[in-house]
């Protein structure tokens, strides 16, 4: 659905996004993830044709964002950070607005608000100023104008900044629900927010794409954790001597089990040789209490790829 190939914006003598790459399938709930000011607005804007790119190319559902830009934005629903609401006007007469705004025809519009404050939990709302709304419900508004016209692209940029804790969780719910019908890219610089929501990220650091990978393949490692009872003999030699396993250490007391210890093995891979892990324990006369991979955290990912980029940013990311 989006193609974005060696995108870049520049602003005088500075580069603000360089070199990005990346595509969207039909159906993806995928997460622009990066610091403040790593680029992640940027790239959006121009996805949806607010901006135009110094250099690269961005198509929408087989349209080009430069050649075809009116032809892109009927295809897309877009929630910039601060939603374009207007406080003076009542929600039902805003959606109305948006919805003639969106040329849906005179006959349509009551059916399209309707169905968009069905799915954003507006109906007990409609009468009332948009200035008299919690932050977390004028999102809502700002996300039902978005899907008024039933968009094959959902692009979010930081739907939940300045929620408090329940509105975040609610926000969460509806994103996941309208992802049901539409392909979904949503910026933020909250780590739990991808987590929550997402089954694949892009994380940018200083304009450009660190990595792009799977949620589930990103935080899987090359660690393995095995608990045994204490006792336990040759164990390093053992294990070690195992193929696919490169390093074998003690890591103390296991604090779930009394009379068992902890071993970490680092393996070659990120798909460690478990069974034969098993296999050399039982046939050692090891008691195994448990063996399981060791995830990594999100914030574990991100830090490392600061690191490599050589960046500073880590205060600027939440957990």
């Amino acid at each position: 659905m989006i193609e974005v190939r060696d995108l870049e914006k520049r602003y005088g003598d500075v580069r603000a996004v360089r070199g990005v790459s990346f595509a969207v399938g039909r159906g993806e709930i995928v997460g622009l993830l990066g610091h403040n000011g790593a680029g992640k607005s940027t790239v959006m804007k121009m996805i949806t044709g607010y901006l135009e790119p110094s250099k690269g190319s961005v198509s929408v559902g087989g349209k080009d964002v430069i050649a075809d830009r009116i032809g892109v934005q009927r295809q897309i629903g877009y929630l910039p950070e601060n939603a374009p609401v207007y406080p003076e006007m009542l929600v039902q007469e805003y959606l109305l607005m948006m919805a003639e705004l969106r040329a849906i025809s005179v006959g349509e519009r009551n059916a399209a608000v309707g169905r968009a404050v069905a799915s954003t939990g507006l109906e007990d709302w409609l009468v009332r100023p948009i200035s008299t709304l919690s932050k977390g419900y004028r999102q809502r508004v700002g996300l039902a104008q978005a899907i008024l016209h039933d968009p094959e692209v959902l692009i979010l940029d930081e739907p939940t900044s300045g929620l408090d804790p329940v509105q975040i969780t609610e926000i969460r719910r509806l994103i996941k629900r309208l992802a049901v019908n539409s392909t979904v890219m949503l910026s933020t610089h909250i780590l739990s927010e991808i987590e929550a929501v997402c089954d694949r990220v892009v994380i940018m650091i200083d304009g450009v794409v660190a990595t792009d990978s799977k949620l589930d393949l990103l935080l899987s490692s090359d660690r393995v954790r095995l608990s045994l009872a204490d006792g336990a003999r040759d164990v390093q030699s053992t294990l070690a001597s195992i193929d696919g396993v490169r390093e074998v250490e003690p890591t103390g007391a296991d604090p779930a089990r009394e009379g068992y210890a902890q071993w970490t093995l680092t393996c070659t891979s990120s798909t460690p040789p478990t069974p034969e892990i098993v296999r050399t324990a039982v046939a050692a006369g090891w008691d195994v209490a448990a063996i399981g991979p060791e995830s990594r955290s999100l914030e574990e990912v991100f830090r490392t790829l600061l690191d490599r980029h050589g960046a500073d940013k880590g205060s600027e990311v939440a957990a």
